[in-house]
């Protein structure tokens, strides 16, 4: 899920990136910048990069010895 504070015009359906520089074209609202925040926020789940997974610890055959 999606909460209040992820909302921002990067990752919303009515944006999209401009060529030339990292402002987002809203359809809405114009020109943005892309951690801008707005009421006619609609969540793409497609232009959300996901967090990275944490490391898997390294076991050692001395962890499994009974």
């Amino acid at each position: 899920t999606i909460t209040k504070e992820d909302y921002c015009c990067a990752i919303c359906a009515n944006g999209q990136k401009a060529a030339d520089s990292d402002k987002i074209l809203c359809a809405k609202k114009g020109i943005l910048e892309p951690d801008f925040k707005c009421r006619k926020f609609k969540y793409d789940p497609l232009r959300r990069v996901p967090k990275m997974m944490p490391s898997l610890p390294e076991y050692t055959f001395e962890d499994f010895k009974l």
